[in-house]
């Protein structure tokens, strides 16, 4: 498990590194707020089709070689990215890296595969921090190779950057990761099954859909506060690239000092369940404090309550929904759940640029406040509804 983490760290140090970024790669080419959100929404439009395949895969043939195949696309994607000279290669180096994104999804089987049920949670908390320290190291050294100017940002070097480090956790892959599928567990119902049919019956358990509702509504309120975050931080504060990478570094902190070191315990005290709606509030307060923040002082008040409840939600609903799947379809779950998130990440993005252009600059916020207190009230009513007092508990029949 810790060869896995420091891998997907390293790939999520580039990943990071670019993320915050493209907003000025966007506005160098004259893009609008709309095409802005558009280009981040993109990765997540070519993921959403795809994800569920690279889960199938990694049933059939292994963790291993999908990790492989992602991270070798990474890197050429960052490359195109860092040499692109019109807005529409931007869009089809995000394409390309969003269509051949199985990391997340392939990773989560591993963890999957190598955890005990009740270890779960904490295996998957060591997924959110990696996820949390590329967001500390990625977004602050992505800032400081970029500089502070938003006219005149540098934002070719950490592409290139981003390019090396995706090429590290490659060579990480092939010399140090174990596959951790046993040959005789590989294909399974994978074999038969069309991939659309395998989403539909995941979706038609009634538990498991309501999860991964929970998890579509909140990662949409998300997705749209990160990708209109850079536009309203220049227009509140004048900020360029290297504040706002420091901003996301402190959330990546909170989120892995949480996730990494706190999530196990916290899950033997209180369950999964309850962590579930303490993030889910946690994330409403911060999305509804936000637009209130005219001094760093009520922004990071917002911002910590954002990243604390996303420190708790993701881990927490991850082991919920993995632990409703069978050991043979724990790749292909995982990978539902990511198109899930990338459904997400598509319409979040496009939604919240329609809400920035047209209502103004905080509306955003307010939208996803709504959807995250939508998904709270679902979750107060799974965990609380006749025989749901414990989902945590519940196995998984897997010939549903």
């Amino acid at each position: 498990m810790p060869t896995l983490f420091l891998i997907v760290l390293v790939d999520l140090i580039g990943f990071g590194l670019v993320i915050p970024l493209l907003p000025f790669y966007a506005l160098r080419f004259d893009a609008s707020p709309q095409q802005v959100t558009v280009l981040l929404a993109v990765y997540s439009l070519m993921q959403l089709f795809t994800a569920p395949l690279w889960g199938r895969l990694s049933d059939r043939i292994g963790r291993r070689p999908v990790l492989m195949v992602s991270m070798a696309v990474s890197v050429a994607a960052y490359l195109w990215i860092g040499s692109a000279t019109a807005l529409w290669m931007l869009f089809a180096a995000r394409a390309l890296a969003g269509a051949c994104a199985g990391n997340i999804a392939a990773a989560q089987a591993y963890i999957a595969d190598i955890t005990k049920p009740e270890d779960r949670a904490k295996g998957m908390g060591l997924i959110g921090a990696a996820f949390g320290l590329g967001f500390i190291i990625g977004p602050a050294f992505g800032g400081l190779l970029a500089g502070n100017n938003p006219a005149a940002a540098d934002i070719e070097i950490p592409a290139w950057v981003a390019a090396g480090l995706s090429f590290v956790a490659l060579c990480g892959v092939v010399v140090m990761l174990r596959e951790s599928l046993p040959a005789d567990q590989r294909g399974g119902r994978g074999r038969s099954r069309n991939r659309f049919v395998a989403i539909l019956e995941v979706l038609r358990r009634p538990v498991l859909s309501r999860l991964l509702l929970i998890f579509f509504l909140v990662i949409l309120a998300f997705a749209g506060m990160e990708s209109t975050f850079a536009l309203w931080a220049i227009g509140q504060f004048g900020w360029g690239p290297r504040q706002i990478g420091y901003v996301f570094s402190y959330v990546g902190l909170l989120s892995a000092t949480l996730q990494g070191g706190m999530i196990g315990r916290l899950t033997g005290l209180f369950g999964e369940e309850r962590l579930l709606l303490c993030g889910l509030a946690l994330i409403g307060v911060g999305l509804l404090v936000l637009p209130l923040a005219h001094g760093l002082a009520v922004l990071a008040l917002a911002v910590t309550t954002l990243a604390l409840g996303m420190g708790l939600m993701q881990p927490s609903l991850s082991s919920l929904i993995s632990r409703r799947a069978g050991r043979e379809e724990q790749g292909e779950v995982m990978g539902v759940s990511q198109s899930v998130g990338s459904l997400s990440r598509v319409l979040g993005p496009v939604a919240a640029g329609f809400f920035f252009g047209e209502f103004g600059r905080d509306a955003a916020f307010f939208w996803g406040a709504v959807l995250v207190a939508v998904a709270l009230f679902m979750a107060v009513k799974l965990i609380g509804g006749p025989g749901a007092e414990r989902l945590a508990a519940t196995e998984p029949d897997a010939s549903r």
